[in-house]
């Protein structure tokens, strides 16, 4: 027999991931359009979660998360989570695409390989997990560059120069942007020998419930071998595969009566 459920903290659960972001103040009754739970069950939850520092309410009567929930969750690794929860999916899709597959975080500008799985098969991939690469002109970078909110975006692209690693480099702001545009366009990334001559790369977002993107996804393959079919093919799998890599880190919630 299967355990059995507890709702009351399914519930709970529902009314913390209503909120789109840490600073967002909600009503009670906002909570439970959000949610699909009654007032009096919302109310009668949020009251206990400010109780126990979860969430806080101001003077008005309004949520938002609370100081217990940020020191949860201010040391979380992201990319290290992934690798430890997904490691099944990622050697995985590295066997299917006879190649490496990586996964990547954006710290500070600069992406921070998290995870590499599976063996290069015709050219060598000079990348380790806790090496950082420039995000402007690589795979994973460009994928965690279309994800940021359109000021944070805009303060990378003049917080410095962009240097040319190779002839196919962009390094020019406004070319930038466009690529990061036909990013997010066309839901992959696309490193056409931008970092290495002989390497061409292919990214996706790992994104959580809400659609933010809090990791990337990538395959790398010998420059000569992603022809445009290949690249579709690739950035399928890749898509598909960094879905579900979301379900594993963030299980649905089935949606509980109230």
């Amino acid at each position: 027999m299967a355990t059995p459920k507890n709702q009351s903290v399914q519930k709970a659960f529902m009314l913390l991931r209503s909120f789109r972001s840490p600073q967002e103040w909600m009503t009670n009754a906002e909570l439970s359009r959000r949610t699909g739970l009654s007032e009096a069950c919302a109310h009668r939850l949020m009251k206990t979660l400010e109780e126990i520092g979860v969430v806080v309410r101001d003077r008005r009567g309004c949520y938002r998360p609370g100081m217990v929930l940020v020191s949860l969750s201010k040391d979380v690794a992201v990319g290290e989570l992934i690798r430890a929860t997904s490691e099944d999916v990622l050697a995985a899709l590295a066997a299917q695409l006879k190649g490496v597959v990586h996964v990547g975080v954006l710290e500070n500008g600069m992406v921070t390989y998290s995870a590499k799985f599976g063996e290069p098969a015709k050219v060598a991939i000079p990348s380790r997990v806790g090496a950082q690469q420039e995000a402007y002109c690589c795979a994973l970078g460009k994928i965690l560059l279309a994800g940021l909110p359109t000021q944070q975006f805009e303060d990378f692209l003049y917080d410095g120069d962009f240097i040319a690693l190779t002839p196919q480099t962009i390094t020019g702001i406004s070319d930038l942007r466009s690529e990061i545009a036909a990013v997010r366009q066309r839901g992959y990334a696309v490193d056409q020998r931008e970092v290495f001559q002989t390497i061409c790369c292919v990214g996706a977002p790992i994104r959580d419930p809400g659609g933010n993107t809090i990791a990337a996804l990538s395959f790398a393959d010998a420059a000569g071998n992603l022809c445009q079919t290949w690249q579709d093919e690739v950035a399928g799998r890749l898509i598909s595969a960094a879905e579900t890599i979301s379900r594993k880190i963030f299980p649905a919630y089935a949606k509980v009566a109230h």
